[in-house]
């Protein structure tokens, strides 16, 4: 059966593009669609936003050939500092107690996104941008897919179509795949802030009664913040001044970092738990954003998102390799069926530390700080918990043998 592509992706964001580099010298004909142009990719407000990557994610970049230079746009975390404000429970994670070089790094999605759209682009992998997904239809052996170019209709077919284009996705929507939402009645502050004592590579992360607070080490000095409050504070927050927003903060934070001072606007994003209600259709398969949205609480959401990536990537050459289908429905069951328990995991940990850290009922607050105590003096749970930190608690894909 004729076909204009092996493989159409979806999204030009991190996800779609990965996806892309993992699979670019398999021999499969892919393309990506994207509806914005790369010049209003990289002026959204949602590339302020920080990244923390977790070890075990540092490792599939390095794999995908992208970390080697993405890298020096990043600020190692040498050493995690949890605690819950008001009370006395703290939590003390260190790179050098587990003999690694970093827990994990820090860097802001736009800088990792315009490396990774450049080595796009140097592979030679074909844009179809900027293009809107318009309608799909499957058949036995193709999905047919209709695009608008400006206002110029193009229609194409592939053996399997990647939904990688974030939360809003177009291709989830056209599918009618419904999605389950929980509504935190959350909104994150996200900013950059001076510190005047060094950060010393220091990851905070202090919970509070209306939520936690990240300060994540960034280049000189800088800290990202991911400030979780209600939707409330949030709006009196962002409507009112930045000395009444600093002073906030600092009231928040405290002083283990001296006096704070704002380096970069303020941004908010509403936050909520959002989980396709499946991943796969016909020919199809969302990954990424479009399938599930995180709170930032434990900065699973890009971790989660790259092992989809991966693990698709990985079984994807396994079957290249084997002459068959990419787009068959017993071959999308399994992936769906590979990514289950880790969804299940990453989800329900995030949303249970939401739940707990987001609640000063005195009965919680002692026991959770009580946990936080114990935890700081029992090495091997804090390995434990440092491992998942890290992202190595589970096995990583082998990205099809390619070390």
């Amino acid at each position: 059966m004729q076909h204009d592509y092996d493989l159409l992706i979806a999204g030009g964001g991190l996800a779609g593009n990965c996806l892309a580099l993992a699979l670019k010298d398999t021999g499969l004909k892919i393309a990506i669609v994207e509806a914005n142009t790369r010049e209003q990719l990289h002026d959204s407000p949602a590339g302020d936003r920080a990244l923390a990557l977790a070890a075990g994610t540092v490792k599939m970049l390095e794999a995908l050939g992208i970390w080697q230079g993405a890298s020096q746009a990043a600020t190692a975390i040498k050493n995690i500092h949890i605690s819950d404000q008001g009370h006395f429970g703290k939590v003390r994670l260190s790179a050098q107690k587990e003999n690694v070089q970093a827990l994990g790094y820090v860097i802001t999605a736009r800088d990792i996104e315009a490396h990774v759209a450049k080595l796009v682009t140097e592979a030679g992998i074909e844009l179809i941008c900027p293009a809107r997904l318009v309608g799909l239809m499957a058949g036995t052996n193709t999905i047919n897919i209709s695009l608008k170019r400006g206002d110029e209709p193009l229609n194409v077919s592939a053996k399997l179509l990647v939904g990688a284009d974030g939360g809003n996705s177009s291709v989830r929507k056209l599918l009618e795949i419904a999605q389950q939402i929980t509504e935190y009645g959350q909104t994150a502050l996200v900013t950059t802030v001076k510190s005047s004592l060094p950060h010393n590579n220091v990851a905070f992360e202090r919970f509070t009664a209306s939520g936690p607070l990240a300060l994540l080490p960034v280049e000189n000095d800088h800290c990202a913040v991911v400030w979780t409050r209600t939707d409330e504070d949030a709006a009196a927050l962002m409507s009112g001044s930045e000395a009444d927003f600093l002073a906030e903060l600092q009231r928040c934070f405290g002083y283990k970092l001296g006096e704070l001072s704002l380096a970069a606007p303020r941004r908010a994003f509403p936050l909520s738990l959002i989980r396709a209600e499946k991943m796969t259709a016909v020919r199809t398969v969302v990954i990424g954003n479009a399938v599930h949205q995180l709170h930032p609480v434990a900065g699973q959401g890009f971790n989660l998102g790259l092992r989809d990536v991966v693990q698709l990537a990985e079984m994807i050459i396994a079957r290249h390799q084997a002459g068959q289908d990419i787009g068959s429905a017993d071959f999308l069951t399994a992936y769906a069926e590979s990514r289950q328990k880790d969804h299940d995991r990453t989800i329900g940990f995030t949303d249970t530390v939401v739940r707990i850290f987001s609640n000063d009922w005195l009965a919680l607050a002692a026991a959770r700080n009580i946990g936080l105590a114990i935890l700081d003096h029992i090495p091997a749970a804090k390995t434990l918990l440092t491992r998942h930190a890290m992202g190595l608690a589970g096995r990583l894909p082998r990205l099809g043998g390619r070390r």
